[in-house]
């Protein structure tokens, strides 16, 4: 995992390198990527190469908001597809999960592409 190290309560922006879709068989591989690092700070999932998105991807989203959450941070994701988006709408996660200032969480904060392994 390439990353850039930031202050511990600034938003961290990742692109999940080498995912296109967040779907069954994708989603276990996501979680054991940043589950480490939502526990430690704070992240904002970069989305914009996501094309698609199931239940199970979802869940997997869900699943690292509960583990920030845990920790005492926060986790959210940003440049959603438009459908993308609709799909989270559909299931009242949009605005649990998609960030409300995506731009301005990316200039305050660090970026990397984080390889999907």
């Amino acid at each position: 995992m390439n990353s850039t190290y930031c202050q511990p309560d600034e938003m961290f922006v990742i692109e999940p390198a080498g995912f296109t879709e967040l779907v069954r068989g994708a989603e276990q591989r996501l979680i054991t990527l940043f589950a480490p690092l939502v526990q430690r700070q704070s992240v904002a999932l970069d989305l914009s190469k996501i094309e698609r998105i199931d239940a199970a991807g979802i869940a997997a989203l869900i699943t690292l908001y509960a583990d920030a959450t845990q920790a005492g941070h926060t986790f959210a994701v940003c440049n959603v597809s438009a459908h993308v988006s609709e799909i989270l709408g559909l299931v009242g996660l949009a605005p649990i999960l998609i960030a409300k200032d995506a731009a301005s969480a990316r200039n305050r904060s660090s970026r990397c592409a984080c390889a999907a392994a």
